[in-house]
Formats: C-alpha cells, sequence, structure tokens
C-alpha cells in the first residue's frame, strides 16, 4: 500500500518508492541552487544523500534521456534490446539453413 506525498509515492511497508522525473528534477535543481549542502536537502527531501548525488550524475550525463520512467527504456537501451533480438532471432535462421545444407549434400543424386 502506497500513500502519496507530492510528486512521491511514499513506501509502507517496505516497498520501494518511486519518484516521478519532475520530483527528481526539482531535488536536484535544489541541491544545486547553493543554499544548503546535499545532505541538508537530501534530508528535508526524506532521501538518502546518496540517492541525491547518484541523481545529479545521471542528470549530468544526459539531462534528456535521464530517468526515463516506469518499464521505458533510454533510446540508446532499446536499440541495444531490438539489436540482440535480431541478432538471436538471425542466429536460429542461419542454424536451420546449415541443417538444410548438411541434409541436402548427403541426399544421393
Amino acid at each position: 500500500m502506497e500513500s502519496f506525498k507530492g510528486d512521491v509515492a511514499v513506501a509502507v511497508a517496505g516497498r520501494r518508492r518511486k519518484f516521478t522525473r519532475e520530483f527528481i528534477v526539482e531535488a536536484i535543481q535544489l541541491s544545486e541552487d547553493g543554499t544548503r549542502t546535499i545532505a541538508e536537502t537530501a534530508k528535508a527531501l526524506g532521501i538518502h544523500e546518496n540517492q541525491l548525488y547518484r541523481w545529479r550524475h545521471q542528470y549530468r550525463e544526459d539531462a534528456t534521456q535521464a530517468f526515463p520512467g516506469k518499464g521505458r527504456l533510454r533510446p540508446r537501451d532499446e536499440e541495444v534490446s531490438q539489436l540482440k533480438k535480431e541478432l538471436e532471432r538471425v542466429s536460429r535462421e542461419r542454424d536451420i539453413l546449415k541443417k538444410a545444407v548438411a541434409i541436402f549434400s548427403k541426399m544421393p543424386q
């Protein structure tokens, strides 16, 4: 069971908390405005300071692609996933063709 506090789903009974992209970006902005330390900002938001550092790092790497949301992949990760599926399919086709060649090469003419 979750209760909601602003844009944050607060964990109840040991479940993971889920944060919206807006909350995370706002937390990063609060931590970077210089009025408070990272530890103070994290404590005020009810999160661990390491989480805030991690968010800041991810946001700095690529602000537009950071925090894609539940069930969504970054475009690069999505492309990798599609390429892996295609490679698996092509490998199966190759194996079938190898078996077919072996069968037809053994047939008497």
